[in-house]
């Protein structure tokens, strides 16, 4: 997988530092994580929600945890984004799919499902092309227009 086969996202162009591996891989530095990760199409939609959180939304990389753990009867999984608030309880959960899957129901059910663990106030789903918000009041999930900023007052 290179740059120049991947979809345009309906997220602003970003920039990325990208090398070629020996075997031929691409890969991508991400600076939350601090480390070179293959380029996939779900992580070419993830760079991007990230950088549209830090440059739109008002999150430094201090609130965002990328591939957060969270245990689900027992196993193991991992939410792709947490944004913390300002006392260091997740925020908001983002769940991210690449291009081709489709943002349904079962994509919402995998981030509920992660959120009755972690407690945030909102959850986003996106494959990068389409986007969903929601806020988690009192048991339910209601839509919203727009993606969370972050919590004032940090």
């Amino acid at each position: 997988m290179t740059l120049d086969n991947l979809p345009t996202l309906n997220y602003p162009p970003i920039h990325l530092r990208a090398r070629r591996t020996p075997n031929g891989r691409t890969e991508i530095f991400d600076a939350v994580r601090g480390k070179w990760l293959v380029l996939t199409p779900e992580e070419w939609v993830r760079r991007h929600v990230v950088a549209f959180m830090l440059s739109h939304c008002g999150y430094t990389t201090q609130h965002i945890v990328e591939e957060y753990p969270v245990a689900i009867n027992g196993m193991a999984q991992r939410a792709d984004i947490v944004a913390m608030c300002r006392c260091c309880k997740p925020y908001l959960v983002v769940e991210c799919k690449e291009p081709n899957v489709k943002i349904d129901g079962d994509v919402l059910a995998q981030a509920v499902r992660y959120n009755s663990v972690l407690g945030g106030r909102y959850i986003v789903i996106t494959n990068g092309l389409q986007t969903y918000c929601y806020a988690h009041n009192e048991g339910k999930y209601l839509p919203i227009d727009h993606f969370p900023y972050a919590e004032k007052g940090e």
